[in-house]
């Protein structure tokens, strides 16, 4: 395990932000290596490729092998491409990494792309953090942050509509448009989750829009299958739960999206009852919202996802919190899916690797077409 491949040169024990300012140091390598290597994205590495990349910290998860030892599973990336490097315990980096190393630092490493069956991971022979001289090489911290594909003004003018066009009760439309008018700010720049779906600037707009189309499918085409049913399926409330699930995320989320962290309330509470409470509280000021339409939005928001395995206290016992809970599950796998197959691969595979949030390998299609 403590091969060269594992081993990471000398770097400091300061760890900044990627926002920071870094004070001039030192760039030079300590054995001898020339440091004008080239300078390529991280997404761009070919497999087998040497060369130097400015990369994010994104994730440093510590585990243990079957012999009791520990090690890093180190997480780098820039805005196209994450992979990982090996932390063993005999490394010369183990001390820095599990005292130092912080999610959310720029470096600039030199390393090689290798692919593995858990996806592609790096042989790192050199790191030190990125400093404000790399900027003339080409160094941007915004670079190596994951954003939407989406245009975030364009996506919140559509979710804003939906809430102004498709809930006809009138207090029930004042709650949600007032929330999504409160927190605009965070709804817009804000992640969906630290990691596994819309884990990136923007995600979380993305997720919710993307839910409420799905909501909004399912309630039209129900509600017309269901005609007879008492009480009918309310679509303003499918709407209304569909874009305001998530919202406890926004207080249980918090830092820069380079290092997204769960707040103390995160932590403790979780973003479902957040969630809950948030709502409770802004309808207390909304005069005329009756309290049997503000409890079927309370138990959609805590049935979202489910079983408590999964977080949600209850299960979905309505119609439309049933609903709400497939058009949001659907668009968080369906995600995940579409992510493992995104990634870079070669000609000949098959399957893509297992190194994905849902921990299977996904087909990508025969080798031979005949």
């Amino acid at each position: 395990m403590g091969t060269a491949r594992h081993r990471f040169a000398k770097t400091r024990n300061r760890l900044l932000p990627c926002a920071a300012l870094l004070a001039p140091v030192d760039t030079r390598y300590s054995d001898g290596m020339p440091p004008e290597a080239k300078i390529i994205r991280l997404a761009d590495l070919k497999a087998g490729q040497q060369a130097d990349c400015f990369v994010l910290l994104s994730g440093r998860e510590r585990a243990t092998t079957r012999d009791g030892k520990p090690y890093y599973r180190v997480t780098l990336r820039d805005s196209g491409r994450s992979a990982t490097v090996m932390i063993w315990s005999d490394s010369p980096w183990f001390e820095a990494c599990d005292t130092s190393w912080k999610v959310g630092t720029c470096y600039k490493i030199r390393c090689r792309l290798v692919e593995s069956a858990y996806g592609p991971q790096l042989e790192l022979e050199k790191i030190r953090i990125a400093e404000e001289a790399d900027r003339s090489d080409g160094f941007d911290e915004a670079a190596l942050i994951k954003s939407t594909r989406f245009d975030i003004e364009a996506m919140y003018a559509e979710l804003r509509a939906l809430a102004l066009e498709r809930i006809d009760s009138e207090p029930l439309r004042r709650l949600v448009v007032g929330i999504l008018e409160e927190h605009a700010d965070a709804i817009k720049r804000g992640s969906a989750a630290r990691k596994n779906h819309h884990a990136y600037a923007g995600g979380y707009l993305e997720h919710v829009l993307s839910v409420t189309r799905n909501a909004l499918f399912l309630a039209d085409k129900y509600a017309a299958d269901y005609a007879d049913m008492q009480p009918p399926l309310s679509k303003s409330l499918v709407i209304a739960g569909a874009i305001l699930h998530d919202v406890g995320k926004l207080v249980e989320l918090e830092g820069p999206l380079a290092g997204m962290r769960r707040t103390a309330e995160g932590e403790l509470i979780g973003h479902i009852v957040l969630g809950r409470d948030l709502v409770r509280d802004r309808a207390r000021g909304i005069e005329g919202l009756d309290r049997e339409t503000l409890l079927r939005l309370e138990h959609i928001i805590l049935s979202h996802q489910n079983l408590p395995e999964w977080g949600s206290p209850v299960e979905p016992r309505t119609p439309e919190a049933l609903l709400v809970y497939f058009a949001d599950d659907v668009d968080a796998k369906f995600h995940m899916l579409a992510a493992a197959l995104e990634a870079p691969a070669a000609s000949d595979e098959e399957f893509t690797s297992r190194d994905n949030p849902m921990r299977r390998s996904v087909f990508r299609g025969l080798r031979s077409k005949a």
